[in-house]
């Protein structure tokens, strides 16, 4: 039965991921910074909402995530959570605001209460003592393995990871130990499509892919890139606008091609 995207009619919670993996309904993920265009997600049935530190290249101008202060991304969880009661609500820590589990916890709490549901952390097996800090603490988490923007001088760029036989069994141990250590979804940032169809069948929690194939169980993608405002977009977006003619179409359009299996496709994923 074609996807026909319908104006959310609940909360969704971990749980409601969490089942629809099990029932192998994928979900979607869009990463937006406003009160106005998170509205629009809730109107789209859009699952799950990131405000991602990418605002620091989106919305404010900066090269890297790396400026982001823990302060712009409450202001921007604040918006967000202003415009969408019913959407799943991620907010990242921003670059060396969970250096420790106790720095972690005092950030994560500060996001929590700015009103996200959930906090992303960037990092691979080295975060799992703070993954269980939070989670047992009742703050669930959103890990992130493969391409880490804030890791991006470390890494020589924005990179495809997980090309060779050694890091890509890397990220995927990485990616069990935070799942045994407590988180509740995975982002998978520019992989390989095979590692990513076996991190998503390895793992229990959810995974969300952004240029990491079309067998994770949701795909993640910024909403200048749906909209086709990014300069110089990267291979794994696409500019949905263009077909579908006005902003609530360019959502249905996304949404209606990542249930329906039809993005991404090779073009938009790598080998």
């Amino acid at each position: 039965m074609p996807y026909g995207p319908q104006e959310l009619s609940k909360p969704v919670t971990v749980q409601t991921l969490r089942k629809m993996k099990a029932d192998g309904e994928k979900f979607i993920c869009v990463a937006l910074y406003d009160a106005p265009m998170a509205a629009m997600a809730q109107r789209t049935g859009v699952e799950t909402l990131l405000i991602g530190d990418s605002l620091g290249m989106t919305v404010l101008g900066y090269d890297s995530t790396i400026p982001v202060t823990m302060e712009q991304m409450i202001y921007h969880v604040e918006a967000v959570a202003r415009g969408n009661k019913k959407s799943l609500i991620m907010g990242d820590l921003p670059f060396m605001t969970y250096a420790t589990p106790e720095q972690a916890l005092t950030n994560a709490t500060r996001i929590m209460q700015a009103g996200a549901h959930m906090v992303k952390i960037e990092g691979g097996a080295w975060l799992a003592p703070t993954v269980k800090m939070l989670t047992e603490r009742g703050i669930p988490v959103c890990a992130h393995l493969g391409l880490t923007p804030q890791s991006v001088h470390k890494l020589g760029g924005f990179r495809v990871q997980g090309r060779d036989d050694e890091r890509a069994g890397e990220i995927l141990d990485d990616a069990v130990q935070l799942d045994e250590a407590g988180a509740d979804l995975l982002v998978l940032e520019c992989v390989p499509t095979e590692l990513g169809k076996r991190i998503t069948e390895t793992v229990t929690m959810p995974t969300i892919g952004i240029g990491a194939g079309p067998h994770t169980d949701a795909q993640v993608l910024v909403i200048n890139d749906i909209l086709g405002l990014t300069e110089k977009p990267p291979k794994f977006s696409k500019n949905f606008l263009v077909e579908a003619g006005d902003i609530p179409g360019a959502l249905r359009k996304y949404a209606e091609d990542v249930k329906g299996g039809i993005f991404p496709d090779a073009d938009h994923s790598f080998s």
